[in-house]
């Protein structure tokens, strides 16, 4: 494996976290690395809530069936179509924000924090739960959630290439 690359086989999905308070600082970096993730026609569907609260923590790690871990912290990833800069947004926010949240999953990573993306879109259970918990306005498109926090967990970077997965110049 390339080191030069080494961030990205870092990554890994930490479901154990430390009771550590992750700083207003670090968080905004994760949210620049997420809008500087490519869109379709550059439409940046993009927004995003924060949650540091415990109580709304506390709602999302218990009623989630897929989300009961006690991340110090949390981002939403949405989709605002009405702010949304191309009409191939309406199209593509599910890639965009897909896009965006793997920027905030490798920065974290960079950052010495852990990170787990609970999935919501097109689960509308979930999604429809998560509105409810953040008060997301019922225009607004939930993808997922990522939780972040200091890893109580250690990782070995890897990758899971397969090279009979690739096919090259055709099928």
């Amino acid at each position: 494996m390339d080191p030069k690359l080494d961030i990205i086989y870092r990554r890994r999905s930490i479901r154990i976290f430390e009771r550590k308070e992750v700083e207003k600082g670090l968080l905004e970096e994760l949210l620049r690395a997420g809008m500087a993730a490519p869109s379709a026609s550059n439409g940046q569907p993009w927004e995003f809530v924060v949650i540091t609260d415990p109580e709304p923590l506390e709602q999302l790690q218990s009623k989630l069936h897929y989300g009961k871990y006690n991340a110090p912290a949390a981002i939403a990833v949405l989709a605002n179509l009405s702010i949304a800069k191309k009409e191939s947004s309406f199209r593509f926010w599910v890639q965009d924000c897909s896009a965006a949240t793997e920027n905030i999953l490798v920065a974290a990573a960079g950052l010495g924090l852990g990170s787990v993306w609970i999935g919501g879109y097109p689960k509308e259970e979930v999604t429809d739960l998560i509105h409810e918990i953040l008060e997301i306005p019922e225009n607004i498109y939930v993808l997922n959630l990522i939780y972040i926090g200091y890893p109580a967990e250690e990782k070995p970077a890897r990758t899971q290439y397969e090279a009979e997965r690739v096919h090259w110049q055709k099928y």
